[in-house]
């Protein structure tokens, strides 16, 4: 069976998006709700041989990669989850255009046997689009287990496509998606059946479609005049990829319009008409059992009463297993790093490098990266995972949607809140998750508040301050610890609200969140997925900054200027400044030169305060003893715990955020926001200690 690109009906995919090893090549589009299982499908077919990039103007990344069935290649692509194509998010906008404008081969849409009243919307809109279209009903286990019984022959005969029934999780059941895609990319065309309007709409469509038949010769004009009607944003589309500006084609754009004036909410009428169809079709082909055990559970953890108390527990649960598991790791891996230095020490000496460039490869560069990975990682590899947990048990989203009235009085977003809960793993990767929310205004909210979420590199000074001044036990350092995380939440929405009132005036605007049902994890997958795609990628972008900075601090240490090191010189000289806000020169310079990873600030107060020319560590009561012996008291400890909530992001988090806002000036405001706020608390703290 040999397939020409004509037969794809593939012209235009970018490098950038995609990639084609020959014209032979079948692409296969995977679409679908969120958490419908679409992505556990896309990894299985295509094993390891998977790429992701941006489709050319766009932020979002989509997945795609490749598999051989029957000596066919195909090229599936994953596109990003949305409930409709009409969109409201940059993720729905990459989807709508992908299926309407690249022409994939087949268009698979997967949908949740346990949802598929309302996963039908985005079906019919799909057989709109495209005419090669599979149906695939996954999480049928789900089903099973609710007593959700479909008709599978039913559904068959009412949308006039192929519909397969599987468990994504039960391997075996994938070849039943590959051997109808395969039986389905080399059939003549199955047209699906298309919805039908009332008698008015249908006439302003086929309007616009005599229209559109004069400029676009075989395309689908019925898909367009519909999107016309109801969708501006398609507008765009069809100048970039038809190559068509049709805003200069005044008779089409009149028409356009006069047919919109028609109906007081055009968009309404066809939405009614899709959910009334939905309705219908579902009625006469599903049958279940409304005793629903996640539904029972659900009343528990989005209740008014209980939901945020249960969802604090769990947060600090997961602190807890977080400080107390990642001690033991940590020393180890500091032991075997730190061990190692003799050795890159003896082996620059063969080579006979100068010994000012040894010490300083050795003692600076490598020690600030050995101690960044020896603290950072151990934490890291136990939070994502444990993050990525909740996310697979169906937990996070009810975490959002407690949140989301907090947020929304706060004039924020309401998908801020699953940004900020990325953020206690890395800012930078709270900062990318920003990308989720569509509107401009508010995704800057959730990119300049991030930083005032503590991320994982910030919890080594709190706790170990907090141990020192005040508390012994882990226990009592984990309740005091999550006191000072609910006190980041407040300040977030506190400053939201004040940005949302101020230099980004606006409203909040409306998002669908769906509570998709609990699920097993699959723990393996979850950890794999978690050290892989977070852990190490930002231990990398981590290890990129922290090298340059390890040869600076080591300068610092190792330049005398009349027999004071600059590293003194220059505490001293933040001294006085830094007493204002209760903190002193050396911790403020700690801050600063643990720019690139706040892991390292205790270590460079350390340094400082003992006149080391290296990073130096302690244990705690030899570190209480030097901390108390420099002036450290209850108010100066308070303020560094503080500051260290509320201070300029880390170098990671700053790259990031000029990448995603594409502005020197927003990442500015990044900088000076949460530091302002920080010495302004740290201001009024001391005053108030001074008084008493």
């Amino acid at each position: 069976m040999g397939l020409t690109s004509k037969s794809m009906g593939l012209n235009v995919l970018t490098n950038e998006f995609l990639y084609k090893d020959n014209e032979c090549d079948i692409v296969i589009a995977l679409v679908g709700n969120p958490n419908v299982g679409k992505s556990t499908i896309f990894n299985e077919l295509t094993g390891m041989n998977q790429h992701t990039g941006n489709w050319t103007g766009k932020t979002v990344a989509s997945a795609f990669g490749k598999y051989n069935y029957n000596d066919e290649n195909f090229i599936l692509v994953d596109l990003p989850g949305t409930y409709s194509l009409t969109p409201n998010s940059k993720e729905e906008e990459v989807t709508r255009d992908f299926i309407g404008f690249y022409n994939p081969l087949v268009t698979v849409v997967v949908i949740d046997a346990t949802s598929i009243e309302r996963n039908l919307n985005l079906v019919f809109q799909t057989m709109e689009v495209a005419d090669n279209v599979i149906l695939c009903i996954n999480l049928m286990d789900e089903a099973e287990k609710k007593n959700i019984k479909i008709d599978i022959d039913a559904l068959k005969k009412e949308l006039n496509i192929p519909v397969i029934a599987i468990s994504a999780r039960n391997k075996s059941e994938l070849e039943k998606i590959k051997r109808e895609i395969y039986n389905h990319s080399s059939e003549k065309n199955i047209t699906p059946r298309k919805l039908k309007y009332k008698s008015d709409i249908e006439h302003s469509i086929t309007n616009i479609e005599i229209c559109l038949n004069e400029i676009f010769k075989n395309k689908n004009n019925r898909w367009l005049s519909i999107k016309l009607l109801t969708d501006k944003s398609i507008i765009d589309s069809i100048k970039s990829f038809l190559n068509y500006d049709i805003t200069k084609d005044i008779l089409l754009m009149k028409k356009i319009e006069d047919e919109k004036k028609k109906y007081e909410d055009i968009n309404k009428e066809i939405t009614k008409n899709i959910v009334l169809e939905a309705e219908r079709i579902y009625i006469k082909c599903v049958t279940l059992n409304k005793n629903n055990k996640t539904s029972k559970l659900d009343k528990i953890l989005t209740s008014k009463i209980t939901g945020i108390p249960i969802m604090m527990l769990m947060f600090a649960l997961i602190f807890w297993i977080t400080i107390k598991g990642a001690n033991y790791p940590s020393t180890l891996l500091s032991n075997i790093l730190f061990s190692l230095e003799p050795h890159i020490y003896n082996f620059l000496n063969i080579l006979k490098l100068p010994t000012v460039i040894i010490d300083l490869i050795v003692n600076g560069m490598y020690r600030t990266l050995a101690w960044v990975v020896s603290v950072m990682l151990p934490p890291m590899a136990i939070f994502f995972p444990l993050f990525t947990l909740l996310e697979d048990l169906g937990f996070l989203p009810r975490i959002a949607f407690n949140l989301d009235k907090l947020f929304n009085k706060a004039c924020a977003h309401g998908k801020q809140s699953l940004t900020m809960c990325m953020g206690f793993g890395c800012n930078a990767c709270g900062v990318v998750g920003a990308r989720i929310i569509d509107s401009k205004r508010e995704r800057l909210i959730a990119i300049l508040t991030n930083n005032f979420i503590p991320c994982n590199g910030r919890f080594p000074t709190i706790i170990t301050l907090i141990t020192i001044f005040f508390a012994s036990s882990s226990i009592k350092s984990t309740i005091i610890l999550f006191s000072f995380i609910a006190l980041s939440v407040i300040i977030t929405l506190i400053i939201s609200k004040i940005l949302s009132k101020t230099i980004l005036k606006g409203m909040p605007s409306s998002f669908v969140l769906e509570l998709p049902p609990f699920r097993k994890p699959q723990i393996g997958k979850v950890i794999v997925r978690s050290i892989f795609d977070k852990t190490l990628n930002v231990l990398g972008r981590a290890i990129i900054v922290a090298a340059p900075m390890g040869i600076i601090i080591w300068l610092l240490s190792n330049i005398y200027i009349n027999e004071i090191s600059l590293l003194k010189q220059l505490s001293s000289t933040l001294d006085p400044f830094a007493k204002l806000f209760g903190l002193d020169g050396v911790i403020l310079l700690a801050f600063i030169l643990g720019f690139p990873a706040n892991e390292i600030v205790i270590p460079i107060a350390i340094m400082a305060y003992m006149s080391e020319s290296k990073l130096t560590n302690l244990d705690i009561s030899s570190l209480k003893i030097l901390l108390i012996d420099n002036g450290w008291t209850y108010c100066r400890a308070l303020c560094t715990i503080i500051f260290s909530l509320c201070h300029f992001p880390c170098g990671t988090t700053c790259l990031t955020i000029k990448k995603e806002t594409n502005s020197i000036k927003w990442t500015i405001i990044a900088i000076l926001l949460p530091t302002v706020v920080g010495l302004s608390l740290c201001f009024i703290i001391n005053l108030i200690f001074k008084i008493i």
